[in-house]
């Protein structure tokens, strides 16, 4: 089927949203609560899905959540989405999330990818802008998220 829609650079939709972690944020050990976190990476990644097909996006799989540091009280949070792989009507969003010093430096918390579906005003799946890869890393990535779509398949026939 072909796609006549104009293709996007992985830069067009790029989304970087700032949190500050306050009380509510906070788990009964005093750090971030994952879930709080994980609504946030949600979040961004259908932001990021929004930008690139212009067009409301839904979550459909979250394909690697992993946990690398904890973030605590007053902790600045850095969360920054972009697009790795796109097919006909999804996109696969990879949301790294990092604790910011004062001084700028960043610590990585967590890394995520999402697989977002277009949806148009039919309430259906509708079709995607081509992604415009310009450099290794971004195909790099493609190549990456090939290989979990693949695995996500694989996981689908087997039942899980």
């Amino acid at each position: 089927m072909q796609n006549n829609l104009t293709p996007k650079k992985v830069s067009d939709s790029e989304t970087e949203q700032l949190r500050v972690v306050i009380y509510p944020d906070i788990n009964g050990f005093g750090r971030l609560f994952g879930g709080r976190l994980l609504a946030w990476i949600d979040e961004v990644a259908g932001a990021t899905a929004r930008r690139h097909c212009g067009h409301d996006a839904t979550t459909v799989a979250i394909d690697n959540l992993y946990f690398k540091s904890g973030a605590y009280l007053n902790d600045m949070i850095v969360l920054i989405g972009k697009i790795t792989h796109v097919g006909h009507t999804s996109m696969e969003v990879r949301v790294d999330t990092y604790r910011e010093d004062v001084d700028g430096t960043r610590h990585p918390i967590n890394r995520a990818y999402f697989v977002m579906v277009a949806m148009g005003e039919d309430g259906k799946p509708t079709a995607v802008p081509p992604l415009i890869l310009e450099n290794a890393g971004e195909q790099m990535e493609w190549d990456n998220a090939e290989k979990r779509r693949s695995l996500r398949l694989k996981r689908k026939a087997e039942g899980f």
